[in-house]
């Protein structure tokens, strides 16, 4: 059973940076395609970004290329999310979660409990 643990959400100003990290435990990291999903209030959760199991894929929603980079390290089992020129609307819940397949129809079978992201304006 995969686990996976987010962390590095917080509050921060329009303009500014995070750098979210997912760690995983209990399975096979680099067996993963690895994804990054966001919930806002109010709204549906929508997909983010996945890199694929060796890193050597990635693929952007719209709102967030050019501004969000994903990257893996195998051998640390981590997944992160370096998160520059915030905006307000990138306020949400954000997860990690693992899947065996690739592309927009990949089942993710596996979700951390995500961390906060917050972004005043």
């Amino acid at each position: 059973q995969v686990q996976l643990v987010e962390s590095g959400g917080g509050l921060v100003q329009a303009g500014g940076s995070l750098r979210l990290s997912c760690a995983s435990s209990g399975g096979t990291f680099s067996s993963y395609n690895m994804g990054w999903f966001r919930q806002a209030p109010g709204k549906e959760r929508e997909f983010v970004v996945a890199i694929s199991r060796s890193g050597a894929s990635t693929s952007y929603s719209d709102s967030v290329k050019g501004r969000f980079t994903i990257s893996r390290d195998n051998a640390r089992n981590t997944v992160y999310l370096q998160m520059n020129s915030l905006k307000p609307e990138d306020t949400a819940v954000y997860y990690c979660a693992a899947a065996k397949g690739w592309g927009v129809l990949a089942q993710y079978d596996y979700w951390g409990q995500g961390t906060q992201v917050t972004v005043s304006s």
